[in-house]
């Protein structure tokens, strides 16, 4: 403040003087800073960057000079620590020093100091509310999952259950659940934020083996965000398909007098299920009671579906076969399917024609009989031939082999008729034979041959001749074998009685060169008196025998005749073993002489002689 001071002396004229007088007040610290409000409130979103400020506090101090200057401080709230914020000093602006998240702290309460230059200070309280931005995404935690599941699990099953949750607030925590694309599952809500995943229809493995689900869960932000789980589900097999065949039915061929356990084909069938459920085991069906049994020369490999036939088979008995396969998986119980298998048998060309007529009986054959007039052309018979087989190798040609007179007939190769190719003349043979051929048309092919006979006869009644001649021819033929037989039954016992006879000289033979002596000198002497005195020696001879122990042969040595009358004598002149044994005097005939010595007796004349 400030006034003027006047001063007037007391003179005539009056002096005065004046003077300003400023009145200057000193300042005290006498007055604390104020807030402009007790309590600040703010709001920060979350995601505000660091240095952003929140909001500005104001004090004031009526004092002057230093003691009105202010300054701000920030008191920290006791239990934290590392505060988000910082405040300007001289400003009061109160920033960020770290981005802030809701879902830690939804608010922050602060108090701010304002201290004045004299040291008085006033708080006050400020609330950082911090805004909830989206930018949580929704958590989705799987309590329970089942996999595999049974493909003939009832609808309805829960495959899993879980829930979810999203830390965010408002709209940006409300959460929902899709299931993406499928129609065979569903969700169910549970309870509070828990969801179910389950079927709404019948699995098919054979459809699908596997299922691969996805579960979004998103909020209600601006933008929304979101979470996807996947669920792999697995589709576990049971025994819900029967084995199928390839085929509706078969047919296999084989060759007649095929090699027993040869293969003709296979039969195959598949499962549409897996592991044992798809194991296929082939067998054949048990005949029905109606039906006839089954062919028991087939068989089937009960691994691999391949059929056999078991022992050779003969078309003209059997031409086809039905059987029935029966495919069977491991299941359980076990699923069969049925399929008929027909087996045809192929002809081979193994049976020749059998000539029907004429007859080939081993009886003599009738005779056709032709007449001498007859033209060519004429038909005298037809061979009739069948054959077993069938197609071409039944196909019958018939060709003349040979006859009497092959000029004089003619066989028609498909027909079988003999017919005559030109007439008969008077130099042809009463009796022609015709030996006909008949082929079937096989590879390769068969044959048999048709005999047969024909009488050119002027007159039908001439008929008995040809026959009675025939008998006759038939007659000597007989004969004719009966002399043979006779002849080689007499030639077989002469061989024998001759090897009978060559055995016994050799026997006798050996005995005589072992030193066995069948006769000695009082044998010899008796034997030859009593020959003498039988009469059976005519007339009497003296002689000399040498005998030798290994002699092969034994010979009367001749010295000189004896009368028949005279009683037998002693030589004195023979020798013997011994020196001057006398001999006997042998009465022996002329005839008994050796032929090439009148004097000796062969060895077959002496050994004749009985001696007992």
């Amino acid at each position: 403040m400030s006034f003027s001071v006047i001063a007037v002396d007391g003179g005539s004229p009056p002096r005065s003087g004046t003077i300003e007088i400023s009145v200057v007040i000193l300042d005290a610290n006498d007055n604390a800073p104020i807030f402009t409000k007790e309590r600040y409130i703010g709001q920060v979103l979350e995601n505000m960057p660091e240095g952003s400020v929140v909001l500005t506090v104001l004090a004031t101090d009526q004092d002057a000079g230093v003691n009105g200057d202010i300054s701000y401080q920030l008191s920290q709230a006791v239990g934290q620590s590392d505060s988000a914020f910082v405040i300007d000093p001289k400003t009061g602006e109160i920033k960020l020093t770290k981005p802030l998240d809701y879902e830690a702290a939804a608010t922050h309460e602060l108090s701010v100091r304002a201290r004045d230059g004299g040291g008085l200070s006033a708080i006050c309280k400020v609330l950082v509310e911090v805004v909830d931005v989206n930018d949580n995404a929704p958590e989705l935690v799987v309590s329970s999952f089942s996999s595999p599941l049974p493909e003939n699990t009832v609808p309805g099953t829960v495959v899993a259950l879980f829930s979810v949750r999203d830390r965010d607030s408002g709209a940006n925590g409300k959460i929902s659940c899709a299931l993406e694309d499928q129609l065979l599952f569903s969700l169910r809500p549970a309870y509070k934020n828990y969801y179910e995943l389950v079927t709404v229809s019948a699995l098919d493995r054979e459809e699908t083996a596997q299922y691969v689900l996805s579960v979004t869960a998103a909020d209600a932000g601006s933008p929304p965000l979101t979470t996807t789980q996947t669920f792999t589900v697995d589709v576990s097999d049971v025994n819900d398909n029967a084995p199928v065949f390839n085929q509706t039915s078969y047919t296999m061929y084989v060759r007649e007098n095929n090699v027993p356990t040869v293969f003709v084909g296979a039969v195959s069938a598949a499962d549409a299920d897996v592991g044992l459920n798809a194991k296929v085991t082939y067998s054949l069906a048990p005949a029905q009671a109606a039906e006839r049994p089954r062919c028991s020369c087939i068989s089937v490999n009960s691994e691999n579906g391949h059929v056999f036939v078991l022992r050779p088979l003969d078309y003209e008995h059997l031409r086809q076969t039905e059987v029935t396969v029966v495919a069977s998986d491991a299941g359980s119980p076990p699923l069969r399917a049925n399929v008929t298998v027909r087996l045809v048998v192929l002809d081979e060309n193994d049976n020749a024609p059998l000539v029907l007529y004429p007859g080939q009986e081993s009886g003599a054959a009738s005779s056709e009989l032709v007449p001498v007039s007859a033209e060519a052309g004429y038909l005298i018979t037809k061979v009739v031939a069948v054959d077993a087989d069938s197609g071409q190798n039944s196909w019958l040609s018939y060709h003349l082999l040979r006859a009497t007179e092959p000029g004089l007939f003619t066989v028609a190769v498909q027909s079988g008729e003999v017919r005559l190719r030109r007439p008969v003349t008077d130099r042809d043979s009463v009796k022609q034979k015709l030996v006909v051929l008949v082929r079937d048309n096989g590879q390769p092919p068969l044959s048999a041959t048709a005999a047969l006979s024909a009488l050119l006869l002027k007159d039908f009644s001439d008929v008995r001749l040809p026959h009675s001649s025939a008998a006759t021819e038939e007659q000597d033929g007989s004969l004719t074998t009966y002399l043979i037989i006779s002849l080689v039954f007499v030639s077989l016992l002469f061989l024998i009685s001759a090897a009978v006879f060559v055995a016994r000289k050799v026997c006798r033979r050996k005995e005589l060169q072992a030193g066995h002596v069948l006769y000695g000198a009082d044998n010899l002497q008796s034997g030859l008196a009593d020959a003498a005195a039988a009469g059976t020696l005519p007339r009497a001879y003296c002689y000399e025998i040498s005998l030798t122990t290994g002699s092969g042969n034994s010979e009367f040595k001749f010295l000189k005749p004896i009368l028949p009358s005279l009683p037998p004598q002693h030589c004195a002149t023979g020798q013997g073993p011994e020196e001057g044994q006398d001999f006997p005097c042998v009465p022996v005939s002329t005839e008994d002489m050796a032929p090439d010595n009148p004097g000796t007796l062969s060895a077959r004349q002496f050994n004749a002689l009985s001696f007992d």
